[in-house]
């Protein structure tokens, strides 16, 4: 994903593990305003003030960017839950090692949680999500996994 949390390419896994990571979607957007996409973190709570602290420290002094501006306000239009977690202004450099997918066919699913700057490149940002060798995640993952 880019800097404004623009989904660039997700493979097959990440799209059955959560249907709403699509390729050209805004992960900000439809994590506060899409019930489809908040029923798959049981964290949501805790995972959507992690992602505001974090997208305050990507964004630095960018914040007079058009694009960062339309995203904000179109959020700050349709999210209570963005509007307050904006007005607090926390930054955090990195969020959660770890975080709940709740996926309809296999439950939920405890994950890591890794992100990796693409170097070279405008603010790109490959995440993965994996789960700790020989768990009920681990074993759910691969469930998923021989689905596809």
């Amino acid at each position: 994903m880019d800097k404004y949390r623009d989904i660039l390419a997700v493979n097959r896994l990440a799209t059955a593990l959560d249907p709403t990571l699509l390729v050209g979607a805004n992960r900000l957007i439809s994590l506060f305003t899409d019930p489809e996409a908040r029923s798959y973190y049981p964290d949501w709570e805790e995972n959507t003030a992690s992602v505001i602290a974090q997208l305050r420290a990507d964004i630095g002094g960018d914040e007079n960017d058009p694009k960062f501006q339309a995203i904000v306000g179109q959020l700050s239009i349709k999210s209570d839950r963005f509007r307050r977690l904006w007005a607090r202004h926390d930054v955090r450099g990195t969020g959660s090692p770890t975080g709940i997918v709740r996926n309809p066919l296999v439950g939920d699913l405890t994950l890591r949680r890794e992100k990796l700057a693409i170097l070279g490149t405008h603010s790109l940002v490959l995440v993965m999500y994996h789960a700790e060798p020989d768990t009920p995640s681990a074993d759910s993952l691969a469930l998923l996994c021989s689905l596809q």
